[in-house]
């Protein structure tokens, strides 16, 4: 397993994050364990943040709490000067519970409730991502009604899909987010709300896809947003103060994983708006990311107990572990792959290849397949790297398995974020009707 952050292997032979043994904070927290290095989501913070300053450009990097949404998160996000990207009214709660500043908070969604963009309009949030006609005009009723201006960027489909490696020009027009500039809808959203008093324009907003290792899918949607606003310009005589160019950004996974540095990214952006721009002799705009998974994607790391396992002779081992797809469902959705480690014996030799089992009762439920290992025994723990985002974000209680605790991990020290949750947490909103409640036997 390729050690990310702060994790290193001690001189007992076991992982160390953040100073912090892994098998101490398994005996101490339980698992599974969500265990946070929590210097290495800063250093990807100040990446970010140093890398856009280094352009002399205006900028905003918004964390996509999607991603990983607590309010020790929100809280270290405040600290290290990013803005919020919140996509429900409970992402929004916790932000507001965290103290992050609502004026630096971004609301997006396709279907934003009329009740969450109440909450998003009394807490005065900086910004609202527009996704579509209705919610235009229900921003605005809403807005007129609380005698209230909303900032808005509108969603914007560029006609360019990119993940991983490969990008094409002509995908993302049949999506359920946003207003495609193709179809002219874009234009239309735009001038419409020149018409709403209580809406203010600010600017678009694009995203093209995830864990993306490459930058011409972003050069391809500056270019396309750059002709947006330039014909708006043209046409509506609206300039647009803010480009926003939403996130995606690639982590290393595996091995085969080759992410780009984050720096490389943010010059690619910037060089390509700062020279489409200037084509046009458009003003310069503040340029906004929104980034997720590149934060906190490998500096999450989840600790399983191993427990039983299976030959089948010719076949494989399988190796079952005390979590699975209820704190990971991503291998089960699309086949996401992972790297880990026995944290306990990290220094002896591979001696087996195995695949790891969750415990639900889901033949599905498979965290990794054909794992090389030491000889795995009973009560090892096995370590998971690169588990930070959209892990307890994706968590589920499927089984009726209680969600793992989250530690975040510096200096040696081991702070309790998130507890692991209770038998009553779990079965604690049930109701039973009294038709169905058990009557005492009367005697005869």
């Amino acid at each position: 397993m390729y050690l990310h952050g702060t994790s290193v292997i001690n001189k007992a032979g076991r992982l160390e994050i953040g100073g912090c043994d892994a098998v101490e904070l398994a005996d101490k927290f339980g698992t599974p364990l969500y265990v946070f290095d929590e210097e290495l989501i800063r250093r990807r913070c100040r990446e970010f943040m140093e890398a856009f300053r280094a352009t002399g450009m205006k900028f905003e990097v918004a964390y996509a709490s999607k991603a990983f949404c607590v309010m020790a998160m929100c809280r270290i996000a405040e600290e290290e000067g990013l803005s919020l990207d919140v996509v429900s009214d409970g992402e929004l709660y916790t932000a507001l519970r965290a103290g992050f500043p609502p004026g630096r908070i971004h609301f997006h969604g396709n279907n934003k409730t009329p009740e969450e963009i109440e909450m998003a309009l009394d807490a005065k949030i900086g910004c609202i991502v527009v996704d579509n006609f209705t919610e235009l005009y229900l921003l605005s009723e809403t807005a007129k009604a609380k005698g209230a201006v909303m900032n808005v960027l509108f969603r914007v489909t560029p006609g360019v899909e990119a993940h991983t490696h490969e990008f094409i020009s002509t995908g993302q027009t049949d999506t359920k987010f946003g207003f495609d500039i193709g179809n002219g809808s874009a234009f239309r959203s735009v001038r419409e709300a020149m018409e709403l008093p209580n809406v203010r324009i600010l600017g678009v907003h694009s995203h093209i896809g995830s864990q993306i290792f490459e930058v011409d899918g972003f050069r391809l949607a500056a270019e396309r947003v750059a002709e947006f606003a330039q014909t708006v310009r043209q046409e509506l005589g609206i300039t647009f103060p803010v480009i926003n160019l939403g996130g995606g950004f690639g982590i290393r996974y595996v091995e085969e994983d080759r992410p780009l540095p984050l720096a490389q990214y943010v010059q690619a952006i910037t060089e390509a708006i700062r020279t489409l721009f200037a084509r046009y002799e458009y003003p310069l705009p503040e340029i906004w990311i929104e980034p997720g998974r590149s934060i906190v994607g490998d500096a999450g790391t989840t600790l399983y107990t191993i427990g039983s396992s299976k030959t089948i002779p010719g076949v494989r081992k399988y190796v079952s572990v005390d979590g699975g797809m209820t704190d990971n469902p991503r291998p089960a959705l699309y086949d996401a792959k992972y790297e880990a480690m026995l944290a306990n014996r990290a220094l002896e030799p591979v001696e087996e290849t195995v695949s790891i089992a969750g415990k639900c009762c889901e033949t599905g439920d498979m965290l990794i397949w054909d794992l090389e290992l030491p000889k795995t025994q009973p009560g090892d723990t096995l370590a998971v790297s690169c588990t930070g985002a959209y892990n307890y974000s994706m968590a589920s209680n499927y089984n009726r398995l209680r969600r793992p605790a989250v530690v975040f991990v510096k200096d040696g020290a081991a702070d309790l974020v998130v507890r692991r949750e209770t038998f009553e947490d779990v079965a604690g909103k049930d109701l039973l009707p009294e038709r169905l409640r058990k009557q005492p036997v009367a005697n005869s």
